[in-house]
């Protein structure tokens, strides 16, 4: 008897929750937030939702992560069950997307504060025609060069800003022996693309204009900037660290934050690691600029934004827009890049930063023009999957099996096997 009576308990207390939680939740003044980003519960808990709630104390923000690598799939079965929060973390491109044409996420068009994003920064979230945006950006990732600067005082060197004095450096290094001019690795693929080509690459295809040419079919992959940016980076061959062909990811990381290396090509996003993992002082640089040009270019790439579900209640709407509104602020922009350094404001507000290489890294938007990665918008829906080539074209370009013109060649023909606007063209 004793033991039934327990399992009663348990029992009633167990539909008390099913009863009252989803009470709790559908609570009027009380907003569920969906991401994926779980290591930044504090930093929402500690930081952002106390800065809200000093100028909205009757909004409840509650802050509800998922484990990154299940947040897709949990995030599409609550949003089928109709049991997602009422403002989901968009992944840039098509996985938003996706949930937007499938009528889970709202139209954002006529919230208040977002004329402070330009087009590139709304790019991610945005349907193709561009009649409708659906997430309010948060946050970008900058690419460029880290480098040693004690290495680089012990050679007399200075940060290079054309193309020309960035091989001076580079030989200068290689010459002394020292260090590894170039702290990079292959086995992993992405790194030759994302760290490599898509980082230099902007400078030769001049940016938006090469990225939406490819779009619409003007520009192509084998010719022009593109090919262009595929023999500068084939130039790195010479310098990158020895063994680079069976360098992982976190291995190329460890060896420059230990000393071994003098340049790593990369982006903000390396900014907490390596200032916490080196013990020499850190400088950067944007990529070089090739001879002839006076224009620069950046990858100001889109990473993070927040949108609303499609379904959220009536009682709860204006409270979802007063927070997304608050989040197209300065103040937003400030405490959201402070938090986390190396992630960047995408509004046009001018926000100062405490992290000195952050702030670097955020004055370069005012140097040159942002573009963002030229495989991510459209570009990459078919098979074969551009992003996925660029990573082994580029990875086997570096490692010697193939020419430029190949590689160029191999993700023209690839890109025209599927996507009507390069066929023919």
């Amino acid at each position: 008897m004793k033991k039934s009576g327990f399992l009663i308990v348990v029992l009633v207390l167990a539909l008390a929750v099913m009863a009252f939680g989803p009470v709790a939740a559908q609570d009027s003044n009380t907003l569920v937030i969906e991401s994926w980003r779980n290591d930044d519960l504090t930093i929402w808990q500690d930081v952002i939702i106390p800065a809200f709630n000093a100028q909205y104390p009757d909004i409840q923000v509650v802050f509800s992560p998922s484990p990154p690598a299940d947040y897709n799939g949990l995030l599409n079965s609550k949003l089928e069950a109709g049991t997602a929060g009422d403002l989901i973390t968009c992944r840039p491109f098509d996985a938003s997307l996706t949930l937007f044409q499938g009528g889970y996420l709202a139209s954002l068009n006529d919230l208040a504060g977002m004329e402070n994003f330009s087009d590139v920064a709304k790019s991610a979230w945005i349907t193709d025609d561009g009649s409708d945006v659906f997430c309010v950006p948060m946050a970008s990732v900058i690419h460029g060069f880290f480098y040693n600067k004690t290495a680089f005082d012990e050679l007399g060197l200075t940060e290079p800003t054309t193309e020309a004095e960035f091989y001076a450096a580079l030989d200068a290094i290689k010459a002394d022996g020292t260090y590894a001019p170039l702290v990079m690795g292959t086995t992993d693929q992405w790194e030759s693309a994302t760290m490599g080509w898509e980082n230099i690459g902007p400078n030769y295809w001049h940016g938006e204009e090469g990225r939406v040419g490819l779009i619409d079919g003007t520009e192509h992959l084998n010719e022009g900037g593109f090919l262009a940016a595929f023999e500068a980076l084939n130039k790195w061959q010479p310098y990158l660290i020895d063994g680079y062909q069976a360098l992982s990811y976190p291995d190329a990381q460890a060896a420059f934050s230990l000393g071994l290396g003098a340049v790593y090509p990369t982006g903000s996003w390396e900014i907490t690691g390596f200032e916490a993992g080196s013990d020499f002082e850190l400088g950067i640089f944007p990529p070089p600029l090739p001879e002839g040009a006076t224009d620069c270019y950046i990858s100001d790439h889109t990473d993070i934004a927040l949108g609303m579900n499609a379904a959220i209640s009536d009682e709860k709407r204006a409270a979802a827009e007063t927070f997304l509104t608050w989040m197209t602020t300065p103040e937003f922009a400030a405490i959201y890049a402070n938090a986390l350094p190396g992630f960047f404001p995408l509004s046009n507000a001018e926000v100062t930063l405490d992290d000195p290489l952050a702030n670097e890294f955020l004055s370069w938007r005012g140097e040159c023009n942002s573009t963002i990665r030229a495989s991510y918008q459209i570009l990459s829906r078919g098979e074969p999957n551009l992003e996925n080539e660029l990573w082994r074209v580029n990875a086997e370009m570096l490692n010697g099996t193939i020419t430029p013109q190949e590689a160029a060649d191999q993700v023209q023909t690839g890109l025209e096997a599927w996507y009507a606007p390069q066929q023919g063209s």
